[in-house]
């Protein structure tokens, strides 16, 4: 059931990244796990893990994205839950990159564009479109 007749142009926005992020999140996390189990036959240990581990974190927000993508485009109330999971995940794997040594200032876009987009799904137009109180 659509929780409302008009979709916020921001929402429909976000449903289009969302979906074009969760596709090329996809390939981006089954290249993660892929070099991290090369690295734990070739022998790198905890470095195969770690790739290995944030493929697989990578893979669930890339589901999530997906699964927002379709939410937010039909305007489902579970989709907003989604969607800040989603962000959540995403602020948590550039810190987790940060850590392990990626490029702290395109991690920070990251961690912005994902806090905005927070911000966006908190407004009460948005959470009203999908229902939310």
């Amino acid at each position: 059931m659509q929780a409302s007749s008009a979709r916020p142009q921001g929402v429909t926005i976000l449903a289009i990244l969302a979906a074009i992020g969760g596709a090329l999140g996809l390939l981006g996390a089954l290249t993660l796990i892929g070099l991290g189990g090369l690295g734990a036959v070739a022998g790198a240990g905890f470095l195969g893990g770690l790739l290995g581990l944030l493929g697989i974190v990578a893979l669930v927000q890339s589901v999530l994205l997906l699964a927002f993508a379709y939410g937010a485009w039909r305007l489902q109330p579970w989709a907003w839950m989604l969607g800040v999971a989603a962000e959540a995940v995403g602020i948590g794997v550039s810190v987790l990159l940060i850590l392990g040594g990626a490029s702290i200032t395109s991690q920070i876009v990251s961690i912005v564009i994902a806090g905005a987009i927070l911000y966006y799904l908190f407004t009460p137009a948005v959470k009203a479109a999908f229902g939310r109180p």
